[in-house]
């Protein structure tokens, strides 16, 4: 099998497995629980969350664990947006960001917030300076992914960070789902206040995320119960998942220390192979993340080059998992302003760090096969 959807999900490490069962059946108690079986899963919950504090280089409070990036993003979306509201209610962000950005702003267009969906270049990239012009005196949330999910754009997010900064009554958030552990980001940076990261997209288990919140900045809960995690996410925590999350998060970073400039590589050859055809488009720019190529073939559809690949054990994708099974359509393809032919024909390729060469160059043989049988088929 050669799979290369890792930006829908990763295959996880061993040693996370194995720390989730070892967690789960020795640690099972509640850790709010006050006999000593409480106390010590209580211990493993903060020990694991100082661990991630410092890998993150950011202090243990302003950490919450949550179920995914999903949650992460609307907990901070709406979160900011439902505190600050007496602030102001324009809220900013852009066109290309993952359904869970996008819908959470929409929802809070229900309650009377303004949004403004920055447009992006060809490449997917958003100016600084339009963000600074899109400002207003009602300004309360920027909210801008750091890596895109389906076309690896990286944004400027530091210059992004030093513009928030001039304007101390708005907060910052940036969706790290797709750059964590692929492309470094500075948590600590000052205009950063909110950060998304999810625990399946680096080779943990799903069900887990964190949401950084920077010391001092407040969010409305969207669940209200037992206090848990400063009152801000409470219900009884899943320990397992954190303990696993915070294994994969070390696990990652030391991969991306030894291991980033494989990814590179293999980048470089999967772009050099297809764009040698005639049929095939890279839309991905040059300088987006290594591990995410996007390429359209127009006039073939994209659900059946995708059947054909998977009879011959290849897995790749069209676009986000969380939007492939609506309109065939990539809207961030659209958003880039590329024609119908290529922004309805999309497909992504996502690496990891176990995919090796000969995986790849067997991929590019067989896709370009796939492409001449059907060409056969269609009688081309």
């Amino acid at each position: 099998m050669i799979y290369l959807d890792n930006s829908a999900t990763t295959s996880p490490y061993k040693e996370v497995l194995d720390s989730f069962y070892k967690v789960s059946q020795g640690f099972f108690a509640n850790p709010s629980s006050i006999h000593y079986l409480g106390g010590e899963v209580e211990q493993l919950l903060t020990k694991a969350k100082e661990q991630a504090a410092s890998l993150l280089n950011v202090l243990p409070k302003e950490l919450i664990f949550t179920s995914g990036g999903t949650e992460s993003n609307n907990l901070a979306i709406k979160g900011i947006a439902l505190q600050h509201q007496n602030r102001g209610k324009h809220i900013i962000t852009t066109q290309i960001e993952h359904p869970s950005v996008l819908e959470a702003c929409r929802s809070l267009e229900q309650f009377g917030f303004d949004v403004t969906y920055l447009s992006v270049d060809i490449e997917g990239k958003v100016s600084p300076e339009q963000v600074k012009a899109a400002i207003r005196e009602d300004t309360i949330l920027i909210s801008i992914m750091h890596v895109n999910n389906e076309i690896g754009t990286i944004q400027p997010i530091e210059e992004i960070a030093a513009i928030s900064q001039q304007y101390p009554k708005l907060f910052f958030h940036v969706d790290h789902v797709q750059g964590l552990g692929k492309v470094p980001l500075h948590l600590a940076h000052e205009g950063i206040d909110l950060c998304s990261m999810s625990s399946h997209k680096i080779h943990g288990l799903k069900g887990t995320g964190l949401l950084y919140i920077k010391r001092g900045t407040s969010l409305y809960p969207l669940v209200h119960g037992g206090g848990q995690q400063e009152e801000i996410r409470p219900g009884t925590e899943n320990v397992s998942g954190i303990v696993a999350m915070v294994k994969a998060l070390r696990l990652t970073f030391d991969n991306q220390k030894n291991k980033i400039d494989e990814i590179s590589k293999l980048s470089r050859s999967i772009r050099e192979c297809l764009a040698a055809d005639s049929r095939i488009y890279i839309n991905s720019p040059k300088t987006g993340a290594p591990h995410i190529i996007n390429i359209s073939v127009p006039g073939y559809k994209p659900e059946v080059v995708i059947h054909a690949l998977g009879k011959k054990d290849i897995f790749i994708s069209t676009k986000s998992a969380c939007s492939s099974k609506h309109s065939d359509e990539s809207a961030v393809l659209a958003a880039c302003g590329l024609e119908q032919s290529r922004t309805m024909h999309g497909f992504r390729i996502s690496l990891s760090f176990y995919n090796t060469e000969e995986e790849i160059n067997q991929f590019c043989r067989t896709f370009l096969e796939v492409l001449d049988e059907l060409s056969d088929v269609m009688g081309r």
